[in-house]
């Protein structure tokens, strides 16, 4: 490393970790007992974790945690039990008898890594380049430990909250409009987030003038949390870095000791040493957004706000470095980050050559894949996965996505066969079997996506998703005609889990009301019907629907007028009722 102005000053590298970026996912390559995992680094859990689906798909062992030991996160607390894994690889050390906790929802991956494994060490986040190194230090406690920055070039530096024997958060100082709030530095989340209660501090509330709907998010808990995105005067971050007018992501979340969480979004866009040997963090802006501003954290939007201590770097524009990757595996992890950031031109740029240093890698070809697919580039996608699946006939998300696309082409047979070979390959309890229920709805498969259904809920009782799969089961059923009795009883299930003010509600209230158009229980129909379309008046579906029941009930000029209104809505909808043999 270079001179960091302290003589004595000695850092070496412990580890340096592989960092893939999934959209705004950071995830590091495992072997959970020899068999290939994908975790997240997640800056922002105290202890590293999976969820009981997972430790079922690795044959893991629970036992009890001790004191009952709980987790708290976005979408509220989790119980916990204890796995021990035998066998733990990373970054091609194998470490022997690694507890993990047990439980929450599924977070796209396998599990995390938490402080745990990050906090013994000095940490440095360059996920700009698809790495994380923990680094040992050595009489470096008045080194500024910014050895990257340039002569000229402008760094931001922070104090960091000691942390506690149950507090392993990185902690350090914001201000949001002159105010001052507690920031968490947490790679686990994808978009960062400001409390509905900080905002309030700070004078802006979700009635402010402004804000605009944001959809729900998500973490390990079951429930979901409202959003909104609010414009600020001013976010501040250490003592070099202001963003004027900014725009923020608020939500009704409690973060603990926190008021705001500092996401994956952020950790792309800058270059950040966390210095757990001097309570210090010393980041730089990389270019590019800095928030993700999307609806429901989706990683497909961003924001444009740039911090004003760094004007040269408004630009999406990546910077020049010195040691550009000389590997097929750096050029894809650079070019995974790249697409983080929406830089499409620069990401395909280097996954290309990563495809063309490695021909037969399935990975980079995947990765390659959905980034044109994100590019409007569907053709080239399909051209991608087929390569895959050439290369590699199980690759679930391969099979998946290649199904998506044949839906949209209208290939239908075609997606049943790739849907078909993805179950086949997906173990009983993974996570993907969700996703495969939806495909299967898309592709009108009924009868597949309830196979899927009751194959993913069991081992999912505490995931976010819960709700949206008990409804679809529910709706399913429904539409076949079948199983009416449970398909009541999956939308009451739903509907108890779901949030009241959600859009889900709704929707599962359509649903409950079509069960019981098809028990002939009209009366009962009607008033589900009526509680949808209070939340949500121009669904077509519970409009023609309610028609029905009202025919039903010998209300005939009631019914026949709902329906009239439903046909100018959706003039299929009519069509699609006949279809399921439910008529006037």
């Amino acid at each position: 490393m270079p001179d960091l102005g302290v003589a004595k000053c000695q850092v070496g590298k412990v580890v340096e970790l592989p960092i893939t970026m999934a959209g705004l996912v950071p995830l590091v390559p495992v072997k959970i007992n020899g068999r290939d995992a994908k975790f997240i680094l997640d800056s922002g859990a105290f202890y590293s974790l999976m969820s009981a689906a997972t430790a079922a798909e690795y044959n893991l062992k629970l036992k009890a945690a001790p004191d009952g030991l709980s987790v708290h996160g976005i979408g509220g607390y989790i119980s916990t039990s204890v796995a021990n894994v035998r066998e733990f690889t990373v970054a091609g050390v194998t470490i022997h008898d690694v507890q993990f906790l047990v439980g929450g929802s599924e977070v796209g991956s396998s599990g995390i890594l938490g402080q745990n494994l990050l906090e013994k060490w000095d940490v440095e986040y360059d996920f700009a380049k698809g790495v994380v190194t923990l680094i040992r230090t050595d009489d470096c406690k008045n080194a500024v430990l910014a050895y990257w920055v340039a002569p000229g070039q402008s760094f931001s530096a922070m104090d960091l909250t000691r942390m506690g024997i149950r507090d392993f958060h990185t902690i350090g100082e914001g201000y949001v409009n002159g105010m001052k709030i507690r920031v968490e530095f947490d790679t686990g989340a994808g978009a960062s987030v400001l409390t509905l209660k900080a905002a309030a501090r700070a004078g802006v509330k979700t009635d402010s003038p402004g804000v605009v709907d944001a959809g729900y998010g998500r973490g390990i808990g079951r429930a979901l949390a409202k959003q909104f995105i609010a414009p600020f005067a001013s976010f501040k971050i250490g003592d070099g870095e202001e963003i004027k007018n900014a725009r923020l992501r608020i939500s009704d979340v409690d973060l603990g000791d926190a008021d705001m969480l500092l996401g994956a979004d952020f950790f792309v866009s800058h270059h950040i040493y966390v210095a757990n040997s001097q309570h210090k963090a010393y980041l730089t802006y990389n270019g590019g957004p800095i928030f993700n501003l999307s609806k429901s954290s989706s990683p497909d939007a961003a924001s444009a706000a740039v911090p004003s201590t760094d004007a040269a770097n408004v630009s999406n524009e990546p910077k020049k470095a010195d040691d550009e990757p000389a590997t097929a595996e750096a050029l894809a992890r650079r070019g995974a980050a790249f697409a983080a950031r929406r830089d499409f031109e620069h990401a395909l740029a280097d996954l290309t050559r990563a495809c063309e240093l490695d021909p037969n890698n399935p990975e980079y070809l995947f990765q390659r894949g959905v980034v044109r697919w994100r590019n409007s580039q569907a053709d080239l996608a399909l051209a991608d996965f087929n390569r895959v699946l050439e290369l590699k006939p199980d690759y679930v998300p391969a099979l998946m996505d290649r199904a998506e696309l044949r839906i949209q082409n209208k290939d239908i047979s075609g997606a049943k066969i790739d849907l078909d070979a993805a179950d086949r390959s997906a173990a009983k309890q993974a996570d993907a079997r969700f996703e495969l229920a939806l495909d299967y709805q898309r592709a009108d498969f009924l009868d597949s996506a309830i196979v899927q259904y009751e194959l993913w809920i069991p081992s999912h009782r505490v995931d976010a998703k819960l709700a949206s799969a008990l409804n679809n089961l529910c709706f399913s059923r429904a539409l076949l005609g079948q199983d009416l009795a449970k398909a009541l009883e999956n939308c009451n299930d739903a509907f108890k889990f779901a949030a009241k003010a959600s859009p889900l509600s709704a929707g599962i209230l359509n649903g409950r009301g079509l069960v019981r158009l098809r028990l002939n229980d009209y009366d009962k129909a009607i008033v589900d019907y009526d509680a949808s379309l209070k939340a949500s008046p121009k669904s077509a579906w519970a409009l023609y629907g309610r028609g029905l029941a009202k025919m039903g009930n010998k209300k005939i000029a009631e019914g026949e007028a709902d329906i009239a209104d439903a046909i100018k809505l959706e003039p299929n909808v009519e069509q699609q009722f006949k279809k399921r043999g439910i008529s006037p």
